[in-house]
Order: structure tokens, then sequence, then C-alpha cells
């Protein structure tokens, strides 16, 4: 039986709805997620606790990690150990510097099976390594209030009630380099106009504060 990760996200958002009274079936279509997987998490919360009409502060990682339904650590299932078997050609291969598709399909030649791309693509990543670069470039420190760094990182889903559709919420980041101080503003997109208009106010409001103003953004 094929084993199907829910995300913690997916996890919280599923017993958020649930706590606020909301039907398993109105679950399932909120948060986009089957049925049985809603029946599973709800099962799992209650045996751990959890009641109708708890506080959402109850949901803590601990609790998530305990009613998240998922493929038991360490258990990879069938294709995996199947490549498993054949790490040594795989690892053979990707020594001559193919791409990952030609030693996937060289492998279906190989064993007269087709194991799913993304199974085999993981595997080379977490049991060889590849695409992993081990080398470390030193970087020279700067001065303070010489360099700030800018990037955006994605941090959840969250259901939009008025549009009836899950937004993707955005973290934009700005790292002092050499303080190491951040700053994170959540927005639900990654425009030039978002980031900006934020970096605008955050360069004015650490200017206030320093007489040195950032003369590098990267």
């Amino acid at each position: 039986m094929g084993f199907r990760e829910v995300p913690v996200v997916g996890v919280k958002e599923i017993l958020r709805l649930w706590l606020s009274g909301y039907g398993q079936r109105t679950v399932a279509r909120l948060a986009q997620a089957d049925r049985k997987t809603v029946v599973r998490c709800i099962e799992a919360a209650r045996e751990a606790g959890l009641e109708r009409g708890d506080p959402e502060d109850k949901l803590t990682d601990e609790l998530l990690d305990d009613v998240r339904p998922g493929r038991p650590p360490g258990d990879h299932g069938d294709s995996w150990e199947a490549l498993r078997q054949q790490k040594d050609f795989i690892k053979g291969r990707l020594a001559k510097n193919l791409t990952l598709v030609k030693v996937h399909n060289q492998l279906r030649r190989h064993t007269g099976s087709t194991l799913p791309y993304s199974s085999f693509h993981r595997f080379c990543v977490q049991e060889l390594s590849y695409g992993r670069d081990n080398s470390t470039v030193r970087i020279a420190d700067c001065e303070p209030g010489q360099e700030l760094q800018v990037d955006f990182g994605r941090i959840a889903l969250l259901f939009d009630l008025d549009s009836a559709r899950r937004l993707i919420v955005h973290a934009l980041i700005f790292t002092a380099v050499y303080s190491r101080h951040m700053f994170v503003w959540l927005a639900f997109s990654q425009t030039f106009r978002v980031s900006d208009r934020r970096l605008r106010g955050r360069m004015k409001h650490s200017s206030a504060g320093s007489s040195r103003s950032s003369s590098r953004i990267t």
C-alpha cells in the first residue's frame, strides 16, 4: 500500500479548521486534502488529547509530529530498496559524469523495470550526495553597515476565506552581514514592487539609528 506524506503545514491547517467547528467533508475541501487523510489526522489528534473547541495554541510542533500521517521513519518503500540493490551500478554511471536522466534510462534497461524518477533523484541526492558541493569558499568579512543581504523564502500555505483558495505566504528576509541581525516581512508575492518598497522602508529605518548607511545590497 502506498503512503502519502502530509506536510506539517497541511496537518496544522486540517486541525485548525476542525477546531473551528468545520465538519470533515468541509475540512477536506478547504484544506484540499483527501477525506481519509482528514479522518486519520483527527483521530490521531484525539488520541493525543486534542478536543474540538480547544484553542489553536495547543497545535504544538510535538503534537503535529505525532499526528502527521506518513511513512514510518527510515522506511522508503520498495522502490528505494530496489535502488539500493543497484547502488554500485548507479554510482559507476554517475562517476562518468552522465546526467541523471541518462543514468535513469540505463538503469531501466539494466534491470528491465521502471522505477519512479522522483525516487531515483532523491536516492542519488541522499545516498550518493549527487549535486552536493562540499567545498567551502571563504569570504572576507565586511565592515559594520556595509552590506545587507535580501532574499525571499517560502513560509507556508494560508487559506483565504474571501477567494476560497490557498495562498502562498513568502518571507522577505533582510540580513545584516556583519551583525547577522535579521528583519522579516511577510508578503503574498515576490514582485519587485514588494521588495523595493520594503527595502526602502527598511533602509530608512536603519539609517535613522545609525550614522552609516548600507553601501552594498546582495
